[in-house]
């Protein structure tokens, strides 16, 4: 009787929440959405434009500096919120990487991670990237009240000009990290994550509106923020996708290789 070979049947499985080609395909969106934002603040006036609208010229304020939604609620009780709702995730996140829980499903806790993450990395790279920056907010230039000359993103600063350290938008981002909740409508469920993210990139860059209104920021701030918060969340996606495993099939009789000397006895 012939023998067979034992034909080894695996499926791969993976708890990756993205395939890599929608990753590569949201990787291009965001390289052209830099260049966009950075062509409208290095080449266009339009945040000077909605500046001088938002600036009372007469009074030489800006009348929403002071008012209480922008400046108390949104920039501290808000603030406040979002940051105990950050805290919250990265927590469980720590106690689940210490003691990790039994019975918490390789995707479940790749989503919690993304998310603590995001709610870490988010703020924490706009808090650098303002540090280094030389541009100011509105209210201290000259234009608006204040000491300092407009400059542009990348322009040298004039002598006596001291860095303004205002770009990106810092109070969008205790927002913005939201937009990693979307994760956890993935795989399964695209248009409800789609749907989740928009929302929280619009809650976020509503939060950064105010913060207009009060001029403490110009419009292209807050989209650089927008534009920091989707590419934390998606390396964080395409990083910490989780390795392929081999699952075995199970065994069939009739594939198993067959001993001729032991059949023939």
């Amino acid at each position: 009787m012939p023998a067979y070979g034992a034909l080894e049947v695996g499926a791969a499985t993976s708890t990756a929440l993205l395939p890599a080609r929608a990753i590569r395909r949201l990787a291009v969106a965001l390289a052209a959405a830099a260049l966009v934002i950075f062509w409208v603040g290095r080449c266009t006036d339009v945040d000077l434009a909605l500046a001088d609208a938002m600036f009372d010229a007469g009074g030489g304020v800006f009348p929403w500096r002071h008012a209480w939604l922008a400046d108390t609620f949104s920039h501290v009780i808000l603030k406040w919120m979002l940051m105990l709702l950050a805290l919250g995730f990265i927590g469980r996140a720590l106690a689940d990487l210490i003691a990790p829980r039994a019975g918490m499903g390789a995707r479940v806790r790749l989503r919690l991670r993304i998310v603590a993450l995001s709610a870490l990395l988010v703020p924490l790279a706009i808090s650098v990237l303002k540090q280094l920056s030389t541009s100011h907010c509105p209210w201290d230039l000259l234009r608006y009240g204040g000491d300092q000359p407009y400059v542009r993103l990348f322009e040298a600063l004039p002598a006596g000009a001291v860095a303004g350290q205002c770009l990106p938008a810092g109070h969008a981002s205790s927002a913005l990290w939201l937009l990693s909740l979307a994760v956890y409508w993935l795989p399964a469920r695209p248009r409800m994550a789609r749907a989740a993210a928009v929302l929280a990139l619009a809650f976020g860059a509503a939060v950064g509106y105010l913060q207009q209104l009060r001029g403490a920021h110009f419009m292209t701030h807050t989209l650089w923020s927008v534009w920091i918060a989707c590419a934390i969340v998606l390396f964080l996606v395409a990083v910490l996708r989780a390795r392929p495993s081999r699952r075995k099939a199970p065994s069939n009789p009739l594939s198993e290789p067959v001993n001729v000397a032991t059949a023939d006895q």
